[in-house]
């Protein structure tokens, strides 16, 4: 259900290189030399706390960027490479105390059980700030890095064969993160014991076996972590489509969609609610927050000139899956408004050029939101889940639950 007794909007921003604009890393301010080192995200980070973001998403994938779909390029004139997302968070979250950290984990050709552990430990590290951001892959490029399986180069926007292996793939997902909810949940929150005088440091009688048998997966569990801090940490998803849509409404705590305008919005929101009832989970609170690629200035004109900017750099002008906005702190805050009537409960933005738009957003975006009453003051819960009102859910196998 949509959360609507929220005063507020929740805030993210989605951190991805120098900035989403693949011209970004020519920008004075963007510090490309810094890019793979520590410094360089403790830094974003720190800016998104201090503007008092719910959480950022780091992006992330299985081979390098490219300006092709499906496919490596050969263009030498944009970012390429990563650091992998989730030992950026786990490096940061000690620099940090209140903001989540949402690294990307694809799916496709990983294991859950790895990805429990890892995020696990992410939550530990963060005490209960942690979450994930599942995605798949298509590309066959990146299937051949595994070896396991083979994916056909197929327009995976178009024909019935594309159709399926996309359906295939989040079908796939979706027992992916059902995996990983099972072996967060297959240490009771009890079962370590750490009794030094009787020698007991685990009740094996809370740790349980998962037995999932799946078409694609076949994990007997349990984990080898405890169970996190905050229980379940956050399962977020980017839904663009109808098959991206059923895994945010069948598995996911956040949903990031991208409307265009009102109008789609609400459809989109409707639909997505629509089916998390038919999965049986109408009465989960589900977030959906608008994705935004946003160029923000001190007015219209220059906002939108550094877009043009930027476009003749990269040699073509930026088209992304997502709504682009170029202008200032107010016309974004308004706009904000507008799409939140359409049952949105937060934004992720997606900065064009990191070290100019994620200051944007904290000084002057965030201050004009809580001269609305929009945004909060002060961060009023210790962990992720408290930031978006989600209660610590027990796990599926303590006695009370079974």
């Amino acid at each position: 259900m949509s959360p609507t007794s929220a005063p507020s909007l929740h805030l993210a921003v989605a951190l991805d290189g120098t900035g989403w604009h693949p011209a970004s890393w020519r920008e004075p301010v963007a510090r490309p030399r810094d890019l793979f080192t520590a410094g360089y995200w403790a830094d974003l980070v720190a800016e998104a706390e201090r503007g008092l973001l719910d959480f950022v998403t780091i992006e992330d994938g299985l081979g390098p960027q490219s300006s092709r779909f499906l496919e490596p390029d050969d263009r030498t004139d944009q970012v390429r490479g990563r650091l992998d997302a989730v030992l950026i968070a786990s490096r940061i979250a000690p620099l940090t105390r209140h903001i989540g950290l949402v690294p990307t984990v694809v799916s496709t050709h990983t294991e859950p059980f790895h990805i429990s552990k890892a995020i696990a430990t992410l939550d530990y590290v963060s005490t209960g700030r942690a979450g994930l951001r599942v995605e798949i892959t298509a590309r066959p490029d990146e299937a051949a890095h595994f070896g396991r399986r083979t994916v056909p180069l197929t327009d995976a926007h178009a024909g019935p064969s594309a159709r399926e292996l996309v359906t295939e793939l989040f079908d796939e997902a979706a027992d992916y993160v059902e995996v990983v909810r099972r072996l967060w949940d297959s240490w009771e929150d009890d079962a370590e014991i750490r009794d030094a005088a009787t020698g007991r440091f685990v009740d094996r009688d809370k740790l349980h076996y998962i037995d999932f048998e799946g078409r694609h997966f076949s994990v007997k569990g349990p984990s080898i972590t405890p169970r996190p801090p905050q229980g379940q940490p956050l399962v977020t998803a980017l839904a663009q489509d109808t098959v991206p849509h059923r895994l945010v409404a069948r598995q996911a705590d956040i949903g990031y969609v991208t409307a265009h305008d009102i109008e789609q919005a609400r459809a989109i929101v409707a639909g997505i609610h629509a089916e998390q009832a038919e999965a049986g989970r109408a009465d989960q609170t589900l977030h959906l927050f608008g994705d935004l690629l946003v160029f923000l200035d001190d007015d219209q004109a220059e906002a939108t000139a550094r877009r043009e900017r930027l476009d003749a750099l990269a040699g073509e002008p930026y088209t992304g899956d997502a709504r682009i906005f170029a202008g200032t702190s107010v016309q974004l805050a308004d706009l904000l408004e507008e799409l939140r009537e359409a049952g949105l409960s937060g934004f992720r933005l997606r900065p064009a050029v990191a070290a100019h738009d994620l200051p944007r957003i904290t000084g002057h975006l965030v201050p004009e939101l809580q001269r609305r009453g929009l945004f909060r003051r002060a961060y009023e819960a210790g962990t992720l889940r408290g930031l978006l009102g989600l209660a610590r859910p027990a796990s599926r196998y303590s006695a009370a639950n079974a």
